[in-house]
């Protein structure tokens, strides 16, 4: 099976995405959202929550597992997808997309550095 990887996107070993640009755009691979089945539920930190790079911010509930949900980098979340609270299934139709979880403030650009490119997270998923 082939999973979508965007090219621009850096990626952690546990699953998440993270967009390079200032505002950091988080949420889970298409990998993830496929090893966990139809998500029924995620809980995700408050605007002005601090995230440590690293560390879970998160839940994701599937009908098949409860996930936790890690930092890809450090720094302030700036906005939450609260349409998640309503359709936590926008995570399985468009994990890339509407399916993003958070926007964060990066603390410390060089973290982006530190995460897998795009050929190196497909290496890891096949």
């Amino acid at each position: 099976m082939s999973f979508d990887v965007p090219e621009d996107l850096r990626y952690l070993e546990s699953h998440e995405w993270v967009t390079t640009d200032d505002t950091a755009r988080v949420g889970i691979t298409d990998f993830a959202q496929d090893e966990l089945g139809d998500v029924v539920f995620v809980e995700l930190p408050a605007e002005g929550d601090e995230l440590t790079a690293g560390e879970d911010f998160g839940v994701v509930e599937s009908i098949k597992a409860v996930s936790d949900v890690y930092a890809p980098v450090s720094g302030t979340v700036t906005a939450v997808n609260e349409a998640l609270f309503d359709q936590p299934e926008l995570v399985n139709e468009d994990p890339f997309g509407d399916g993003w979880m958070l926007e964060v403030e990066l603390a410390d650009e060089s973290e982006l550095d530190e995460l897998l490119d795009a050929a190196e997270y497909r290496d890891q998923i096949e």
